[in-house]
């Protein structure tokens, strides 16, 4: 449990950051996101870190019991899997990416979406050591 607060606590707050970030500054991210996709080293660099970070998480929690904790786990895998794309077949990760940063409705439902998994993180992860 001790790691999946750690963890809980480190996720939550930088996706409620991230979040924020996205719905303060719509059209700054739209063109960041686009200008990633079109710099090579920096898709790359998001892969390698992205999957770096998943299999950190894998690696130290690989849990699949049906509680909050899976989520979790399923981040790391995720993460791991969209870092694995990024590196071996960037052309997926491209199109993904231009879909996404094509309008504001995907990047407002990507940063409410980004935001809610954020809240819950940090409320499981600081709630429970109260």
């Amino acid at each position: 449990m001790e790691r999946s607060l750690f963890l809980a606590k480190l996720l939550g707050p930088t996706f409620v950051a991230v979040s924020l970030g996205m719905m303060l500054n719509l059209g700054l991210y739209q063109t960041i996101i686009a200008e990633g996709l079109h710099a090579g080293i920096l898709l790359y660099l998001s892969g390698f870190l992205s999957m770096l970070g998943g299999l950190a998480i894998v690696n130290l929690h690989n849990r699949w019991q049906m509680d909050w904790r899976v989520v979790i786990t399923a981040l790391g895998w995720l993460m791991t899997i969209g870092g694995a794309v990024r590196i071996v077949l960037p052309q997926i990760a491209i199109a993904v990416g231009s879909t996404i940063s094509s309008g504001r409705t995907s990047v407002v439902a990507a940063a409410l979406a980004t935001g809610a998994l954020g809240g819950f993180l940090s409320f499981k992860g600081y709630m429970r050591c109260s």
